[in-house]
């Protein structure tokens, strides 16, 4: 493969990349053209001489593969890597990477944004300020909802994984008790306690989920599960939308089943305007960004390309499809 004239493509760069982050070291591998955004009837005209192919969410399916006659890589910005068709490109001997480790850090600092939002209600605070209510209170200050200190407090996590293990430090950080749930054996070490599922919902004062998402715990939390969980306590989600039957926690939310729910994620992205779990007032959803700090996004980039250089050397690293 000559270098001079490899030719690359990008088909949705702007999530990644808008305008912040440098595209440099990519372009400097071969002739690089890069999307914003591409439509599923656009991938396939798109990609049609590319011999490296890199993509974040635009599918690639098999009958796409098998029309890409010059295509030999399948670069992933991502975690998860189910937009590709990995069969396909498996017989076609074209390896399909991913990102793996870019954001531990940026998502467990998301989570506790959610639980932070719940307890101290910073946003809704600085609103009432803004609306000139400090300026008339006969008081010193004010608070509309509870304060909670998380000192003492139990974290449940579910899936115990880098972003699982950083969310437990930052749990004990602030003097939480963690409980630790795994579908696989895993080591846990004080001040975190493995228990199983139930013991998880049942106890937690905040359920975070950092699991992937497997045809097994679609709809981990469901009807069955919401119901163990405290009227106090909350769900937290930076995973996957699909772990959460978002009807069923529609209606726990609307009665008061559990207090709240902070969720980056949802089973349809982008949802549709009619989403159930739209207009709860304790239900706080973010458009998908707890991988999206700069830092995330910078690693990201840079390991997208540690991958390319790695297949061109012969190496190929974080391959998903061998």
């Amino acid at each position: 493969m000559n270098p001079e004239k490899l030719t690359i493509v990008v088909l949705d760069g702007h999530t990644l990349n808008p305008g912040d982050l440098s595209w440099d070291r990519l372009e400097g591998l071969g002739q690089t053209t890069i999307y914003d955004q591409s439509a599923p009837a656009e991938v396939q005209e798109r990609a049609k001489d590319a011999e490296i192919a890199i993509t974040n969410k635009s599918l690639l399916p098999g009958n796409v593969i098998s029309a890409l006659p010059k295509l030999q890589y399948i670069g992933v910005l991502a975690t998860g890597y189910n937009v590709v068709d990995l069969d396909s490109a498996r017989e076609r001997s074209i390896p399909v990477t991913n990102i793996p480790t870019y954001g531990t850090r940026s998502v467990a600092q998301m989570v506790f944004a959610h639980v932070l939002n719940f307890t101290q209600h910073v946003a809704h605070h600085a609103g009432t300020v803004c609306d000139g209510r400090w300026a008339s209170c006969p008081e010193f200050c004010y608070w509309d909802h509870p304060m909670v200190e998380l000192d003492g407090l139990t974290m449940g996590i579910v899936g115990y994984g880098r972003i699982g293990r950083a969310t437990a430090q930052l749990a004990s950080a602030f003097g939480m008790k963690v409980l630790v749930y795994d579908a696989y054996p895993v080591e846990s070490t004080a001040p975190t306690r493995m228990v199983d599922l139930e013991t998880i919902f049942r106890e937690s004062d905040f359920v975070s989920l950092h699991c992937p998402l497997t045809a097994e715990n679609k709809k981990l939390v469901n009807p069955e599960r919401l119901a163990l969980m405290k009227p106090t306590a909350y769900l937290i989600n930076t995973a996957r939308g699909p772990l959460v039957d978002e009807a069923a926690l529609a209606v726990a939310l609307s009665t008061g089943q559990i207090a709240g729910a902070g969720l980056d994620v949802l089973t349809v992205e982008p949802p549709a305007a009619d989403h159930p779990l739209y207009g709860l007032k304790n239900c706080v959803i973010t458009p998908h960004i707890a991988w999206a700090t700069r830092a995330a996004r910078a690693r990201l980039l840079n390991t997208a390309v540690d991958n390319l250089e790695a297949f061109l050397a012969g190496n190929p690293q974080n391959v998903v499809n061998p």
